[in-house]
Formats: C-alpha cells, structure tokens, sequence
C-alpha cells in the first residue's frame, strides 16, 4: 500500500507549474507554463516515488480555485503544487489532475457542476467562500466525494481541510516583533472572516508577546484577488512608518511586494520588511539590493490534498471528516527567511512553548 506523506516538506519546497502536469479544465486555452522542459513522455512503465506500479491506479481529483486564481503566487497556487506533487509521486499522468479557474463567486457551482460531469473522484474547493457552494452541490450528488478547505462542512460526503494559522501567525508576530526598529508594524487581511481573523489575532498577539508597546496597523483589503488594493494599503503603512507588513490576502499580497520593491529601488537605504503567507514567498522579495521578505507562514494545503487523497485510494474516503493541522501535525509554520539570529532564536523559543503548551494562541475573536 502506498504510505501517506507528512506534512514536513510543504514550506521546504517550491514546486513548479507547468501545462505538462494538469491545466485549468474549465478553459484549456489558458494554461500555466514556464520554461521547464516537457518531462511526461509515456514510457510505459509508471511508478511511485516507492517504487510500486501504479499503472492499475485509475484516480482522479480536481479543484476549483476561489477568486485568486491558481496563479496567486499563494492559496491558491500552494492547492495546485500539492496536486502536482501528488501525480508525480504517484506518477501519474495530467490527465489525473486537474483545476477550475474561478473568476469571481458566481463561477463556483458551474465549476464544481463541470468537475462532476467530467467524472473526478474527488473534487475540492479551495477556500472558505466556497463553502455554501460545495454544500449545494453535494447535496445534489450524494455519490460524488467532495472536500473543503479552510471551513468546516457537516456533509457526509465532504472533507472539510482545516489549519490553524493563528499558531503560524503568532510566530510571525514574534519576527516582526523582533525586527521593527519603528515599533510599527502592519496587516493586511483580505476578506474579513474567521479565517483571516485567525491570521490577524495570532499575528496580534505574537506582537505582544514580545513587546505590548509596539502598534500593530491592521487594514483589510476586502478582495483576495486586488493586488492594487494590496499596494495602496501598504503604501500607506509604509508611510506611516511600519516598517514591517505581514499580508494574509492572497493575490492582494502582490501588490504589498510590489509597493515594497518600489520603495527600495527609490530609497535603498530603507529598511522595510514583508511577510509572506501559506507558502514561502521568499522570491517574492527579490530586488535588486537583496531580499526583504523577511519570513513567510506556512499552509500546508497541498500536502493536505495529497494526504486525503491518498488516504481515500488506501483505505476510502474520510467523507464527514473534520481534519484539523497546526505546529503539532507540522501543518503549519514559519520559514526561516531574512530573519537574524536573535529573531530566529525568539521564533523557535515561542514554537516550542506552543507545542509545549505554555502558550495557547486564541483562535480567533472574529464575530459577524
């Protein structure tokens, strides 16, 4: 049987995206590649990265991104490389996997309509806006395994994926804590939710944790996919004087890079900071004097995908599951970055003082 990955690797690998390892279902014609060379040429003899044959493995899983994209360079984008890690662990062709770009909100039951149709055996929903319609359309296909993240759904035939970013959040709190030199510091959420409350109050407190005079701007941008929201909001923390942005926004977070960049290339001698967010966004930070993403929280969403996907192929589908990941399951953390020593030696003091249980994050403080 084939084993079950853990969740170690998601934040010490940046996979890539290329056509040859699925392609957006819902519109063919728009494909993300790169310059990689196209390695899936049939030679007839398909194995897993144990060693198995898995020519007899006949599975299939989709997803159906939220507003960001597939090319969000976080949520959305981490979803996808999980699944490209999955086929290639399996070795398993593109036509195993695949993804269903959403536009906006109205496109989540046509896309989750379509992925039915086209007869994958799991199809998920990737984020909490797509709650309310995995459950519509797994009521009306109660044969069909469904599977959601980052919410929590009581169909018999769903998976709800959960993380518990308020521990990740918290020790990026710390970094930024440890790093400010204005004793500013800012977050941008993006659509305001319990989700994202999570990333904001675990952000919060690992700021005071360190040192309760520091002030901690929060702003959301109330879009995941606006990277120009993203960079006007940032534009003015940066003005305000933070001097580091720890943005959980998806795709809006380009925009916090981008306003960054901006600033260094016109002022090198600044010293301004972004976090990044659900996969390591260090390349993000690239500018010509260096790097100035100073850590990014760890999701790991694809290895969750691959995990439940596996788990149904071994021993069936873990339908009406709720699976939740944090610092314990390795679901969740921080990358070690730009941080300096001192930084880095708070952050792994305060992981280990969560996993110890001296420190219990709050969840959450988000109401409606």
């Amino acid at each position: 049987m084939l084993k079950l990955r853990t969740l170690l690797a998601l934040g010490t690998s940046a996979f890539v995206l290329a056509a040859c390892q699925g392609q957006d279902a819902g519109d063919t014609t728009d494909t993300i590649q790169d310059d990689t060379e196209d390695t899936t040429e049939d030679t007839g003899e398909e194995t897993a990265d144990n060693g198995e044959d898995t020519e007899d493995i006949d599975f299939r899983i989709a997803m159906i991104t939220d507003e960001g994209g597939v090319d969000d360079r976080s949520f959305n984008q981490s979803a996808w490389e999980g699944m490209n890690e999955w086929a290639d662990n399996l070795g398993l062709s593109d036509d195993h996997f695949a993804y269903y770009q959403s536009n906006d909100s109205s496109d989540f039951v046509p896309n989750l309509n379509q992925a039915n149709a086209d007869g994958y055996d799991i199809i998920y929903g990737i984020g909490f806006m797509l709650l309310d319609a995995v459950n519509d359309v797994a009521d009306q296909n109660p044969d069909q395994n469904f599977g959601i993240v980052d919410d929590i759904s009581d169909r018999d035939n769903v998976v709800s994926l959960t993380f518990r970013d308020h521990e990740a959040a918290f020790l990026a709190g710390v970094a930024a804590a440890q790093t400010t030199e204005t004793g500013r510091v800012g977050f941008i959420g993006g659509i305001a939710s319990p989700v994202i409350d999570r990333f904001e109050t675990g952000f919060t407190e690992g700021v005071a944790y360190v040192d309760e005079s520091i002030e901690v701007d929060v702003q959301y941008a109330e879009s995941f996919s606006d990277a120009g929201v993203g960079q006007q909001i940032a534009a003015g923390m940066f003005a305000s004087g933070a001097d580091v942005v720890y943005h959980a926004a998806g795709a809006v977070g380009n925009g916090v890079f981008t306003e960054a960049r901006n600033r260094l290339e016109s002022d090198p001698d600044s010293e301004i900071w972004v976090i990044g967010v659900d996969r390591d966004q260090e390349e993000e930070g690239n500018w010509d004097g260096g790097n100035f993403t100073l850590t990014s929280t760890l999701k790991g969403v694809g290895s969750a995908i691959e995990m439940s996907a596996n788990q149904t192929i071994e021993e069936g589908f873990p339908g009406g599951e709720t699976i939740a990941y944090g610092l314990e399951e390795e679901g969740v953390d921080v990358t070690r970055g730009n941080m300096s020593d001192d930084a880095w030696a708070a952050v792994e003091e305060a992981r280990q003082a969560i996993l110890d249980g001296e420190i219990e994050v709050t969840e959450f403080s988000y109401s409606e």
